[in-house]
């Protein structure tokens, strides 16, 4: 039974009328979800391979998150970040505890103003020395703010609004030769995606995580991983980076950690993060109790369903029916899989795939123009995975 009190054209025409159009939207009002499925205000029913852009990693409306916040709201809603509340405590416990490194967390409420905080960190942690350069590799993305912008190694997202924030150097990603030659003494810090998603869920070459790490010891330089999309078990384990064994300075984290609700972060390393003293950052919603008892109970789920063995799971089936397509099909050209990350590189413009699926009940993303991504629930069940394939593949055979 679906909620709405208005159809999806009567939707469409009041947001044209009073929402801003910086998004671009499909023609599609939605008014609920659960698990891998939503519905429109006209009860027809999608199977949604790209949930929350990232954040609905554990499906729509997730039970324990549902109930935990539903608990919460009734008790204590919101106080600002000059009292101690025990969820934001208990959750930068559990954050820190699955480094296998520490660390402390700061919250915010999305990505890029974690990124803007793990920007402001490095400098802090820089300027004693003299240092402020950060590098960052091209196809990042960071964030639309203008500090996560300026790390953004991508022109078309400057247009406009230039002059971005000075300071910031960029090298290809996966170039270690590269990133080596462009830092110099006044370079605080190297930051990075352990593999871009918007970039086209491009996976680093074997040895360039860990040579960045030894750079950053060896010039006195700040890592910072941006998970923003690979955290919070995406990838089959907890954070991205440790497919790699490597241990950063600063990790950076939204999208996916609280099940759906609006939660931010960083972890950084005790040394690192003191500079964050009184008065040099804030975030007015930052860590609230809602968020924060959302973000638990998205661990609670991962832990009690085994969903980081899960996620390994998904991203292998996945990766078996797109091998087996690319077999046959000459449009896909790669595919590229780190657990429920999955980005399927095609010889077209992905656009017309998308709506394709979308007009047969699937909802899909495509980035770069030439990438299908998909970032699927980490609990999604094999007849779904295997029900939308069949939608891809058919699609994808029959273009012209």
């Amino acid at each position: 039974m679906t909620t709405a009190t208005h159809t999806s054209e009567q939707v469409i025409a009041l947001a044209k009328q009073y929402v801003i159009g910086n998004y671009t939207r499909y023609p599609v009002c939605l008014v609920r979800g659960e698990g891998s499925w939503v519905w429109d205000a006209e009860g027809n029913r999608y199977l949604d391979f790209f949930p929350g852009w990232g954040c609905g990693i554990l499906g729509h409306c997730p039970p324990r998150v549902v109930a935990a916040v539903q608990e919460q709201v009734a008790q204590l809603i919101h106080v600002p970040n000059t009292w101690y509340t025990e969820p934001q405590v208990l959750l930068a416990k559990a954050l820190s505890e699955r480094t296998g490194w520490g660390g402390q967390c700061f919250f915010c409420n999305s990505g890029t103003e974690a990124n803007e905080a793990a920007i402001k960190l490095a400098r802090l942690n820089g300027k004693p020395k003299g240092k402020y350069k950060i590098v960052t590799m091209t196809n990042s993305f960071h964030g639309r703010t203008m500090g996560a912008l300026s790390a953004t190694a991508q022109p078309k997202y400057h247009a406009g609004v230039e002059p971005m924030l000075p300071g910031f150097l960029y090298a290809p990603y996966g170039d270690l030769d590269a990133v080596t030659k462009i830092v110099d003494a006044e370079t605080c810090a190297v930051m990075l995606e352990p593999i871009q998603g918007e970039g086209g869920v491009n996976l680093p070459p074997a040895g360039f995580l860990e040579g960045l790490r030894a750079l950053c010891d060896k010039n006195g330089m700040l890592l910072i991983l941006d998970e923003v999309q690979t955290g919070m078990g995406r990838t089959g384990r907890w954070y991205a980076h440790q497919h790699w064994n490597i241990v950063p300075d600063i990790v950076t984290l939204a999208k996916a950690i609280a099940g759906g609700i609006a939660l931010g972060g960083l972890i950084a390393k005790p040394e690192v993060a003191e500079k964050l003293k009184p008065g040099t950052h804030a975030a007015t919603f930052g860590g609230n109790p809602v968020a924060a008892i959302a973000a638990l109970a998205t661990i609670e789920t991962f832990e009690t369903d085994g969903l980081l063995d899960r996620a390994t799971h998904v991203g292998e089936r996945f990766r078996a029916r797109f091998t087996a397509l690319k077999e046959q099909c000459p449009l896909v050209t790669e595919v590229r899989v780190k657990g429920t990350m999955i980005g399927l590189q095609l010889a077209i413009d992905g656009g017309p795939i998308v709506q394709k699926c979308l007009d047969r009940g699937l909802l899909i993303n495509c980035t770069h123009q030439t990438v299908i991504r998909l970032l699927p629930a980490v609990n999604i069940p094999d007849e779904l995975i295997d029900a939308g394939c069949d939608i891809i593949q058919e699609v994808l055979l029959n273009h012209q």
